[in-house]
């Protein structure tokens, strides 16, 4: 037995059996007594401090249950929320990447060509060294023709339309449609050989349709313009980039050269792949007029890299902010249930100083409980943040991206919310002095 103590002799003693030692050991270390050479004490061994934490934290598992619940619902509030946020601003900005930054217009500029020179004309094949580029889905030319004072009658209601409509006539190539993703009602839409014969035949849109009483083409109905017939083979429903389609009768290029003397179309539609559209700006003007390709504008749609990060950054600063209120709620909750700790064990922490503990190793041991909490807390969290990302992305057939940095990071995360938390907690707990500990128990 130690004199100083009482305890058995940890160096081992008549009355100290070797297993009654190596069960003392530990907590004779941590307590400070294991001493140096020249008798100084000597700082608890990282093992021991790590068993007697963990010894602490299971202890109680009840307890550590609920306190780890609150740190698990931070850390996966805030790997869900960020996971998904990504995740939607991904589908955003494909979604309007597909709705708007696919659409490529070339067209005569008045001011390209030098002073003196005549305004430069888009070639009829346009389209077809377009198409020859590398990320051109669809091409075709559109033209508005000035037809003077013919009006629009259809057949099926002559009656009714007295003199007729002015609406507007439009003229392209057989590619036009697929170029602004046309969507027909019903019937079809003219091809390369109704444009090579010059066939007189339409296609309505759905508003120009709507006024001529025209609603089905399975009985070629007729349309004329002016005092010309035109058999109606298509009604279109919906087209994208080039509303004007939706209010006109459009025929085939053939058949308006025939019928108004069109020399050139007015403009050529390209439809891009997602990502393509700056690539084919660029190279379109040379592909139609390698000679002078800046006698051509083009209409091409913003770089979307500004507005993605945008959407990006908005969404994530809403979705760490509900993060960061949660991991505050854990971080309370650790911090509240390390300082019940602390109070429950006091008598435990005054006997420790007594048996030659410095403060610091006291601190140190609930230090080390709060990290394990905020840890095990983070690593639940993260596995529960990342199977909600990856369920809901699968519910909505999504594709869910996931930042690594976020997912692997997570665990440090709630170890350090559980070092910050229990930091008032281990001070308070170096604070107490072994008298008055031992006088309360």
């Amino acid at each position: 037995m130690t004199p100083q103590t009482g305890l058995p002799d940890p160096a081992g003693g008549p009355t100290t059996s070797r297993r009654s030692r190596r069960r003392l050991r530990p907590r004779l270390a941590l307590a400070g007594l294991v001493r140096r050479a020249g008798g100084r004490r000597s700082a608890p061994a990282v093992r021991d401090l790590l068993d007697e934490a963990l010894a602490g934290v299971a202890a109680r598992p009840t307890r550590l249950i609920l306190t780890t619940l609150g740190t698990v619902l931070g850390i996966a509030a805030l790997v869900g929320t960020v996971g998904l946020g990504q995740t939607a601003a991904g589908q955003i900005t494909q979604r309007f990447d597909l709705a708007a930054a696919t659409r490529v217009v070339v067209q005569p500029d008045d001011k390209g060509g030098q002073e003196g020179e005549a305004a430069t004309q888009l070639p009829w094949d346009a389209p077809d060294r377009i198409g020859r580029l590398n990320g051109v889905e669809a091409a075709g030319t559109v033209s508005a023709l000035d037809v003077g004072d013919d009006l629009v009658r259809s057949v099926a209601a002559l009656d009714s339309q007295k003199d007729g409509y002015a609406l507007q006539v439009m003229a392209g190539s057989a590619g036009l449609f697929d170029a602004v993703r046309g969507v027909l009602k019903t019937g079809r839409f003219f091809d390369a050989g109704h444009d090579q014969r010059g066939d007189k035949v339409v296609v309505l849109g759905k508003h120009a349709a709507e006024r001529l009483g025209i609603n089905r083409v399975d009985s070629q109905p007729a349309v004329f313009i002016g005092e010309e017939p035109y058999t109606v083979i298509g009604i279109l429903d919906s087209v994208t980039g080039r509303a004007e389609l939706n209010d006109a009768v459009i025929m085939p290029n053939g058949a308006a050269k025939t019928a108004y003397d069109l020399e050139s179309p007015d403009a050529v539609e390209i439809r891009t792949q997602v990502g393509a559209a700056q690539l084919i700006a660029g190279q379109a003007p040379v592909a139609i007029e390698p000679n002078n390709p800046s006698a051509l504008r083009v209409d091409a749609p913003p770089k979307q890299g500004a507005v993605r990060k945008g959407v990006e950054s908005d969404l994530n600063a809403l979705f760490l902010l509900l993060g960061a209120v949660a991991l505050l709620v854990g971080g309370l909750g650790i911090a509240n249930v390390t300082l019940l700790s602390v109070l429950e064990r006091i008598s435990e922490i005054g006997l420790r100083r007594a048996l030659g503990a410095a403060r610091r190793h006291v601190a140190m041991q609930f230090l080390v409980e709060s990290v394990i909490v905020g840890f095990l807390g983070g690593l639940l969290g993260t596995a529960v943040g990342v199977l909600l990302t990856v369920g809901v992305s699968w519910v909505r057939d999504w594709t869910p991206i996931l930042d690594n940095r976020l997912a692997f990071g997570s665990p440090l995360l709630g170890a350090f919310i559980g070092l910050v938390a229990g930091t008032y907690p281990a001070w308070k707990a170096s604070a107490i002095q072994p008298i008055t500990a031992l006088r309360g128990t």
